[in-house]
Parts: structure tokens; C-alpha cells; sequence
């Protein structure tokens, strides 16, 4: 599966920790990790399940999305690093993207059951992704779904 988030990823599905944000003790200022940082990141780890939802949330430090994978009992594989153009998983076909920069999201869960291929995740390719609001986000600026392409 291939997913584009418009700017910051904070988790996948428990396969990428999240940078937490820590209130003092004053409760005046906060202190945000940037242990996740900025440049590309994967996992090739091969337990894997269909994609049931993405959902995104936001944070005094960050905007996160979350990849919803039940029944994994292991880590889900997945690579995140920002690109020039956003492509479509399979065809290559360009989508394109509002904001800056472009982070690409692959994450190893397929949007359909692969013994039945009903779809489990109710995207298309080159589409926001449903149900995904992320007005007035700090960092996300769009979301585009980049295809299933042969799980």
C-alpha cells in the first residue's frame, strides 16, 4: 500500500514510534522530540495484514497518522522518505500534491483481503484518502492515496 502524507509522519501501525511531546512542570512550555527526524526510514519486517483505516490526529508538536492493521503479531514493513513527485504504486502515473514537501508512505498492508480481494480499506488511487480531515494541520497540507499495488 502507498499512501502520501503532505509533510510529517509520526507513526505506522506500531512499526515507527511517534515523537512525544513533554509538558514542563510549569505546564507553560512544552518540549518536542525530534528523535524521529527528517530523513528516509524503513523496515523490511514481513508480518502482514490488510489496512482496515488511517486516521490522523494533531498535537502541540505534531500532526500524526496512524495505519490501522489488526491481527499483526509481529512489525509491519514500511519506508518513508520525502520525494520530487509523487507517483501511483504500479503505474507510475504522477499524482499530484498541495504543500511543500512531499513525504512518500509505503506501508506493507495491502487495502484488500488477499484470500477474498474484497477491499478492506475503501481508497482509490490518486484520491484523498477517506475520511481523513486534516484541516488547519500544522504539517499536513494533503493526503493522497498512491495505489495497492499487488499487496
Amino acid at each position: 500500500m502507498l499512501v502520501l502524507a503532505g509533510a510529517c509522519l509520526v507513526g505506522t501501525a506500531g512499526a515507527a514510534s511517534a515523537a512525544t511531546g513533554l509538558a514542563d512542570k510549569s505546564g507553560l512550555a512544552e518540549a518536542c522530540s525530534s528523535a524521529w527526524g527528517s530523513g528516509t526510514k524503513s523496515a523490511t519486517d514481513s508480518d502482514s495484514k490488510p489496512l482496515k483505516n488511517i486516521t490522523t490526529s494533531q498535537s502541540t508538536c505534531y500532526d500524526r497518522m496512524v495505519f490501522d492493521v489488526k491481527g499483526v503479531s509481529g512489525k509491519i514493513g514500511y519506508h518513508v522518505g520525502y520525494v520530487a513527485k509523487f507517483h501511483q504504486d504500479g503505474s507510475g502515473e504522477q499524482i499530484p500534491v498541495k504543500g511543500g514537501g512531499i513525504l512518500q508512505i509505503f506501508v506493507s498492508a495491502p487495502s484488500y483481503d488477499p484470500a477474498t480481494t474484497k477491499p478492506t480499506y475503501a481508497a482509490k488511487a490518486g484520491k484523498p484518502l477517506p475520511g481523513v480531515k486534516i484541516t488547519g494541520y500544522k504539517t499536513f497540507t494533503d493526503t493522497k492515496f498512491g495505489a495497492s499495488f499487488e499487496g
